[in-house]
């Protein structure tokens, strides 16, 4: 730390018991200046000798025949009056980044200036202030601290703003240029590293901010985000430092001024830099929490809303369980998620239009945000999974939430599968319309074969959804045997589209019938037609459908004669069972024909 020593002359000043203090010469005091509850018994010569305000207070008291004179509103109290009158006797005494401002702002109430003396104490103080605290990076955040309780003083003395702007200009020089100490806690480097010379890195300043009040914090980063020399990634990261010490949730205490909190929670969202990727999803996601926690201001809320959309492909599925507000019956809060949700579609809409029409970049853009929409999408497919445990989780929102979630993007169903799987096991009160619905978001035709297998045995799922996706991996199996043979994969990629269109057309006639006393009645599928040359080619495509499985209960209602065999169409469209023998469907003559169960 930096420091002054002035005068030449021993300390002679001493205590009376707390309210009293006095100058020990040889010679009688003849003043008394009250300051505060502070006495001081002094003499009139040497102050008269450097303050100008003192020479007319003094003037005034020989005409009233009294020795004492009042000063109440001197900035920095009988303390800096102290300093000050040192200064007068020629005493010993010492400023330093603590006691510095203080003693400005009594110097220039006193009125000690260069016209009174030269060398007065103002000018010395400005010299010490420019070429010492000035200049070193500590010493300008303490004294800036100590400005605070001496407003409005050292803002018209403009001591605040020397003092941002020493801060402000040196955290924006080149990291290889700091020669000073900082504070780096944050990245604790293995012991070997620290042997040797580590260089500075970008964020070295960001530590010592966290000690400035919100005020001061804010009018700091204002000032470097202005030089435009700093990173928006560092002033993230100072940002998310400041919070992490600072905000309720991130410290480990939880109290304090609630005003406050809000205050602070509003100024860092307002400090954000504008590019999205200054501040990590994350980190986005826990201030959020916060405050839900701290009821801010709805533009504090929607910013962040805002934001999260913006780079909603790199949070986790922990991210976005928020609670519920309270009054709520739900765990989390969906609303929030599903208003998240719709930033991410807003972004990337207005994104796939700008791609549009930059054709040079569209392919590595539309390859982006193809990436972004499959990332997202299997993020609120996990989220659904853990909201569904839930029991007080209402089927709309989980409906909501999941269709909001396009169904292009997700490549696969199995986690989508999976959320589903868990919302009926643990709402078992269900209706079967309900089911249907909430089924209804699986595209079968997505789902791997181990998840066919699972649900092929899973007695939640309403009998039309397990045959549905029996049908399908039968069909998949049937495509794999004959392009492993004679059919290329075109071709089996055509079989399979070509049949889902059929089933697609057969559940939405079934769908429109009436249904009886269980949700398979009325369900029609078409058989498959095998298309393979050679008997090995028959022989490899029937191993693989024998793998598929047939839930006892299905089969039970098959050869029970509950399970209607469907005629034919107007258009001449057979509908039926599918038919789980795959000599069965090779021994079909035509794609025409129908099929019965007896």
């Amino acid at each position: 730390m930096k420091y002054m020593k002035l005068g030449t002359n021993p300390d002679a000043f001493q205590s009376d018991g707390k309210n009293i203090r006095f100058a020990a010469t040889e010679i009688e005091t003849d003043i008394i200046v009250n300051v505060g509850d502070v006495k001081f018994y002094l003499h009139k010569f040497p102050l008269l000798s450097k303050s100008l305000r003192l020479q007319r207070l003094i003037a005034t008291i020989d005409e009233e025949s009294s020795d004492e004179i009042d000063i109440p509103d001197i900035p920095g109290g009988s303390a800096a009056f102290e300093v000050c009158a040192k200064f007068c006797y020629g005493m010993i005494f010492i400023l330093n980044a603590y006691n510095v401002v203080a003693a400005r702002c009594a110097a220039e109430h006193l009125e000690m200036l260069e016209t009174v003396e030269k060398g007065n104490m103002i000018h010395k103080i400005d010299v010490f202030l420019n070429s010492s605290i000035l200049r070193s990076w500590k010493d300008s955040i303490i004294t800036l601290q100590t400005t605070k309780i001496l407003q409005p003083w050292t803002e018209e003395l403009k001591i605040v703003h020397c003092c941002i702007e020493s801060i402000a200009s040196k955290a924006s020089i080149d990291p290889a240029e700091v020669k000073w100490s900082y504070t780096y806690n944050r990245k604790k480097l293995p012991f070997s590293d620290v042997m040797k010379k580590q260089p500075v890195p970008q964020d070295w300043w960001v530590e010592d901010l966290c000690e400035l009040e919100i005020e001061f914090y804010k009018q700091v980063i204002i000032a470097i985000k202005s030089k435009g020399l700093a990173s928006s990634k560092v002033v993230g990261e100072s940002l998310k430092a400041y919070a992490y010490i600072r905000l309720p949730g991130f410290s480990n205490s939880h109290g304090g001024d609630f005003t406050k909190h809000q205050t602070l929670m509003e100024t860092i969202v307002w400090l954000f830099p504008p590019d999205s990727d200054s501040v990590s999803c994350s980190f986005l996601l826990r201030l959020l929490k916060v405050e839900s926690f701290l009821d801010c201001g709805e533009n504090c809320r929607k910013e962040l809303i805002k934001r999260i959309g913006y780079q909603l492909q790199d949070a986790s599925v922990a991210d976005l369980l928020i609670p519920a507000p309270v009054g709520e019956s739900t765990l989390y809060d969906i609303d929030t998620v599903l208003s998240i949700l719709a930033e991410f579609l807003m972004r990337e809409h207005i994104s796939s239009q700008k791609t549009s029409k930059e054709l040079q970049k569209s392919t590595s853009s539309a390859s982006e945000t193809s990436r972004s929409k499959v990332a997202v999408a299997n993020l609120i497919d996990g989220y659904l999974a853990e909201i569904a445990k839930d029991p007080n989780l209402p089927l709309s929102k989980f409906i909501e939430l999941a269709e909001m979630a396009s169904g292009s993007s997700r490549l696969s169903h199995n986690q989508l599968y999976h959320a589903i799987d868990m919302f009926l096991k643990e709402h078992p009160g269900l209706k079967k319309i309900e089911k249907k619905k909430i089924c209804s978001l699986l595209d079968c035709n997505k789902l791997s074969h181990d998840t066919c297998i699972h649900a092929a045995q899973n007695d939640r799922l309403p009998l039309r959804i397990v045959v549905q996706i029996l049908y399908f991996e039968q069909l998949r199996q049937f495509a794999i045997g004959s392009c492993g043979t004679n059919l290329p994969s075109g071709r089996a990629q055509s079989l399979v589209h070509q049949e889902n269109r059929s089933v697609s057309y057969a559940s939405s006639r079934s769908a429109a019938s009436t249904n009886t006393e269980d949700e398979l009645n009325g369900v029609s599928i078409k058989p498959v037609k095998l298309e393979a040359s050679g008997d090995n080619g028959d022989a490899k495509s029937s191993e693989k459908v024998k793998g598929a499985l047939m839930p006892k209960r299905i089969i039970s209602k098959l050869w029970s004669g509950k399970v209607q065999v469907g005629e034919s169409s107007s258009s001449g469209t057979p509908e039926s069972i599918v038919s789980m023998n795959p000599d069965e469907a090779r021994s079909t003559p035509s794609r025409h024909s129908r099929q019965s169960v007896s």
